[in-house]
């Protein structure tokens, strides 16, 4: 059986290899996702882009998904706001959660910086299991963010 570690340093690795800067960043961010939901079969995996004052729904693998998020509102707002990762071991205790799918259960969530320190994406990562995520997801999930920051 192959442990979440191996998994993960694969994933890195194909993630690396198939980043393209000759193509469009949503190019790039949708083979991301389609890498990582693939890899770890979640529910839902996708990239929120920071466009003025709102989140604006970007590449994404599954099913339909909120189109806009506010500043500061849900947890991908909110890690937007703050600058930093949440894992949400159940989305129905987190107060402000937006419910974009009933389906979700539980939730992590990695803002993306460019070389300036600015968030520029937020991870959004959804299961639909409770208590799916852990600290080793978000110090793997954050990685990606190195790799990113090649295309954007």
């Amino acid at each position: 059986m192959t442990t979440k570690s191996a998994l993960y340093k694969n994933l890195l690795t194909d993630i690396e290899n198939i980043i393209d800067d000759s193509v469009p960043t949503f190019t790039n961010l949708g083979n991301i996702t389609a890498l990582v939901k693939e890899r770890f079969k979640w529910f839902w995996v996708g990239f929120y882009k920071v466009n003025g004052e709102e989140l604006i729904l970007d590449a994404f693998q599954g099913s339909p998904a909120c189109v806009r998020i506010a500043k500061g509102k849900g947890v991908c707002g909110k890690s937007w706001k703050e600058n930093k990762s949440f894992i949400v071991k159940d989305v129905s205790l987190f107060k402000g959660h937006i419910a974009c799918n009933p389906n979700s259960k539980s939730e992590i969530v990695i803002p993306i910086f460019n070389k300036r320190k600015e968030v520029v994406y937020v991870l959004d990562i959804d299961h639909d299991k409770i208590n799916a995520f852990n600290k080793e997801d978000e110090i793997n999930l954050r990685l990606i963010n190195k790799l990113i920051l090649e295309i954007v």
